[in-house]
């Protein structure tokens, strides 16, 4: 087995190092300036950019270096005619080679809010207890994920179910490239299982609807407050004395489009404000995405309305064992270990199919 430069990755061809340098040099210039930390949010933003980039830089200078030495190495061997060389040469180079697939597998987190943290909303379909339930497995499949990830993740607000399991929940969900990680699981999701709520043992199909925002700043999605209602109710979320004592919970209505968002999990009525507007922004901005892919599918002669039906993926626990992705055709026939959030295939699969 012989090496080259054709066989050893580029990774100063496929990586631009210098546009990454520039990248962290505007970020320290936009940190350095005097009144940067008044803002908490975007400092987290921009720290934890800079952060990263710095890390990635690291990670490919070093990883060139190795394998130029490893390159050196393999030509010398191949000068020299020593055979004995190439076993070990090889194993360094697989090393290196999965270290460069996975920095490689960031490249596909090209889109715009891809390294943006997210907001999540989990909502039962119709189907009483069942839904409710599957709507709770698929909360913990994703906070197994984020876990899997380093990501944090919080409930803004919550709506239990009657018997079992939540009606709807919202996450705030923060991370390098939670975004880019979690945008192919917006859709409906699809269980067939055995009921544990059914004395008669009967199969059951249960859907819930999975919604993933970015988070943006105010400045990318500017908002006028004459085209808000905000109303205030009495929180049922922390427990203690003050509970239903004061009216921190938040609603708002954007008025032109009629969504509305609620808040209630914090404690205060200007941080359920606060999270509520997080939630707009990312709403507003998917509804014009989806207007625009609308109207290119429609041109295309394409259009397909996100309906309950159009599910995303199905997850099979009877009569056989599987799930699948409906958009990829990926599959497994180990559905426990997706809903432990072991993710990473699917979402991959999800990625470089949207490249």
């Amino acid at each position: 087995m012989k090496f080259s430069k054709t066989t050893l990755p580029a990774l100063a061809g496929f990586f631009d190092v210098a546009k990454l340098k520039k990248e962290k040099e505007e970020l320290e210039q936009q940190m350095a300036v005097k009144d940067f930390w008044s803002d908490p949010d975007k400092a987290k933003t921009v720290g934890g950019r800079h952060s990263f980039i710095t890390k990635e830089i690291e990670q490919l200078e070093f990883l060139q270096k190795e394998i130029n030495e490893l390159l050196a190495l393999a030509e010398e061997a191949e000068l020299k005619g020593e055979d004995g060389l190439w076993p070990e040469i090889e194993a360094q180079y697989n090393g290196f080679k999965k270290q460069f697939d996975a920095l490689e597998f960031l490249k596909l987190f090209a889109g715009r809010y891809d390294q943006h943290d997210a907001i999540m909303a989990i909502h039962a379909g119709a189907g009483g207890t069942e839904a409710q339930d599957w709507a709770e497995m698929l909360l913990r499949m994703y906070l197994r994920f984020c876990e899997r990830k380093g990501f944090s993740a919080r409930v803004v607000d919550k709506s239990m179910g009657g018997e079992a399991g939540v009606k709807s929940v919202t996450l705030e969900i923060n991370g390098h490239f939670v975004y880019g990680w979690l945008k192919s699981e917006a859709g409906v999701h699809r269980l067939v299982r055995i009921s544990p709520f059914d004395a008669e043992k009967m199969r059951h199909t249960s859907f819930a609807l999975v919604e993933i925002l970015p988070v943006i700043d105010e400045v990318e999605i500017v908002i006028d407050p004459k085209e808000l209602r905000i109303d205030t109710f009495l929180s049922s979320g922390h427990g203690g004395q003050s509970v239903q004592t004061t009216y921190s919970a938040v609603r708002v209505v954007h008025l032109p489009t009629g969504i509305t968002v609620s808040c209630q999990n914090e404690r205060s009525q200007q941080q359920n404000k606060e999270i509520a507007m997080k939630i707009l922004r990312g709403k507003l901005h998917v509804l014009a995405e989806a207007e625009r892919q609308k109207e290119k599918q429609k041109i295309r002669g394409e259009f397909k309305e996100a309906a309950w039906g159009n599910q995303i993926r199905s997850y099979v626990l009877h009569p056989y064992k599987m799930v699948k992705d409906t958009r990829t055709q990926h599959e497994t026939s180990d559905p426990q270990t997706v809903l432990d959030g072991e993710l990473e295939p699917f979402i991959e699969a999800y990625l470089r199919l949207a490249k």
